[in-house]
C-alpha cells in the first residue's frame, strides 16, 4: 500500500491505498496542478490568505473536491499557527464563508459528522489524515517541525479515542507530500525538540550535515510516533514526494518562500 499520484487526471492528486481500499470516505491530497490561478500562483492554489483572486481560488476548491469525491460547499478549515491544538468540528463549525478565516485556531481538526470536509494546510509541513472505519471518525493535521515536536499526531489519535471510542488498531493514517529528509537542512534546535520528545526512537530520522547543521526526516519521526501510539505497521502510508525536490509537482515555502501558492489535504466521511 501507498500514497500515489494521480497524474491522469485533470487535476493531479495524490490518494492513499489504504484509506481508499477501507471506504466510506473522500480524501486527497492536492498538488500545485490543475487549476486557474495565474503566477506566482500557478495553478492549484487553495490558499485564501496569499494574495490571489478570491474568485480563482473557489474555482480551484471546486476542482480539487469534484477531483476527490468531498463537498466543496462543506469545507472546515482552521487558523494553523504551528501549535499542538485540535478542534473537535460539529455542524456547528459550518457557515464559515471559503474565503473566511476561520473563528478558531488549530492545527489538527477531528470529526466523526458525516459529510464534513477536514482540511489543513501545507507547502512543505507534512499532512496527515487519520480513518477508524470502525467507529466512523476522520482527522486531519497539519504537522510542522514545531507541530511535530509537540505530537500533535499521536494527540489527534488520542482525540479519536477519547472522543469517539476509536481503537488504535483500526486507525489508518496516510502521511502525505512534504520536505523530506533530503532537503530539510536544520539547526540543532530541531534535533534537539524531536529528541526531548520522542528520545532514542528520533534518533534514526536525524543525520549531521555539516557543522551545526542536520537532516531531519519528520514524515519518519511522524510514522514512528504513530506506531508508538498503536497504530499497526501495515496501516500507515508514507508519501516518498518531496516537496523541496518537485517545484514541477508542489509548492516549497523553502524554495519560494510566500509568493506561492498552498496545497491542500482533506478527508470527509461520506
Amino acid at each position: 500500500m501507498s500514497v500515489i499520484l494521480d497524474s491522469s487526471h485533470p487535476v493531479p492528486h495524490l490518494s492513499s491505498t489504504l484509506l481508499t481500499a477501507a471506504g466510506g470516505i473522500a480524501h486527497g491530497f492536492s498538488t500545485r496542478l490543475g487549476g486557474v490561478s495565474s503566477a506566482p500562483f500557478d495553478s492549484l492554489d487553495l490558499g485564501y490568505n496569499r494574495g490571489d483572486d478570491p474568485a480563482r481560488v473557489a474555482e480551484n476548491y471546486r476542482r480539487f473536491c469534484a477531483a476527490i469525491g468531498a463537498d466543496h460547499d462543506r469545507v472546515i478549515k482552521s487558523r494553523q499557527i504551528h501549535t499542538a491544538n485540535i478542534h473537535v468540528v460539529t455542524e456547528a463549525d459550518l457557515g464559515v464563508a471559503l474565503c473566511e478565516p476561520a473563528p478558531y485556531e488549530a492545527d489538527g481538526l477531528v470529526t466523526n459528522v458525516p459529510g464534513l470536509c477536514l482540511t489543513v494546510f501545507t507547502a512543505d509541513c507534512v499532512p496527515v489524515l487519520l480513518y477508524d472505519p470502525v467507529a466512523r471518525c476522520v482527522a486531519a493535521v497539519h504537522s510542522g517541525w514545531r507541530s511535530t515536536a509537540m505530537a500533535i499526531v499521536p494527540k489527534a489519535v488520542q482525540v479519536m479515542a477519547d472522543r469517539f471510542g476509536s481503537r488504535q488498531e483500526n486507525i489508518i493514517a496516510a502521511i502525505g507530500p512534504a520536505i523530506g529528509g533530503c532537503c530539510f537542512q536544520t539547526q540543532k534546535e530541531v534535533p534537539d525538540a524531536m529528541l526531548e520528545t520522542y528520545g532514542s526512537a528520533a534518533a534514526p530520522f536525524i543525520r549531521p550535515d555539516g557543522p551545526g547543521h542536520f537532516r531531519v526526516d519528520l514524515r519518519g519521526i511522524i510514522a514512528g510516533s504513530l506506531h508508538n501510539a498503536g497504530l499497526t505497521g501495515n496501516h500507515i502510508d508514507i508519501s516518498d514526494h518531496c516537496t523541496a525536490c518537485r517545484p514541477d509537482l508542489f509548492w516549497s515555502h523553502r524554495l519560494v518562500g510566500n509568493a506561492r501558492g498552498s496545497m491542500a489535504a482533506m478527508i470527509q466521511l461520506l
